[in-house]
């Protein structure tokens, strides 16, 4: 259990703060997560896709959570200091237009690619959000088609 946590914290850690948590309402989340796969593990459940299990169970936490607070706010920008101010403006720019982007992409869609940022298989994707393998596919097609276009501008 210990190992499974340390290799998924960092992980679950970055998923949970594209739901605009803070980090210390994420790292709540994580130790929810991880007691409720002791608790899983402890009645004999199964222990198939841990990985897979964790990501749901933190997904859905995080989604009661945001409910709570309500709102989905964006993702803090990072600025790079090595760049001129002409090449931050260009970079801030694009950045607004693939938030933008972001922000109207449903909120599934958003799920599917911050899961994938983080390595999960379309299968573990699919477990993760309780969706079908093809259309976890063409969520993330139709989503990284969209983002595509904004960075071209």
């Amino acid at each position: 259990m210990i190992e499974l946590f340390d290799q998924l914290r960092d992980r679950l850690l970055r998923y949970l703060l594209g739901f605009s948590l803070t980090v210390a309402d994420s790292e709540d989340i994580i130790q929810e997560t991880f007691l409720a796969l002791f608790l899983h593990l402890r009645c004999g459940k199964s222990r198939h896709n841990l990985s897979g299990w964790l990501f749901r169970v933190a997904h859905n936490l995080a989604l009661k959570h945001q409910r709570r607070r309500r709102g989905f706010e964006s993702i803090p920008e990072s600025v790079n200091p090595a760049l001129n101010p002409e090449e931050l403006f260009e970079t801030n720019e694009t950045q607004k237009r693939l938030m933008a982007v972001m922000r109207t992409l449903p909120e599934q869609s958003r799920c599917c690619l911050y899961l994938r940022a983080e390595g999960l298989r379309y299968r573990e994707i699919a477990e993760v959000l309780d969706m079908s393998l093809g259309s976890v596919a063409n969520c993330l097609e139709r989503s990284l088609v969209l983002i595509g276009r904004a960075a071209e501008r």
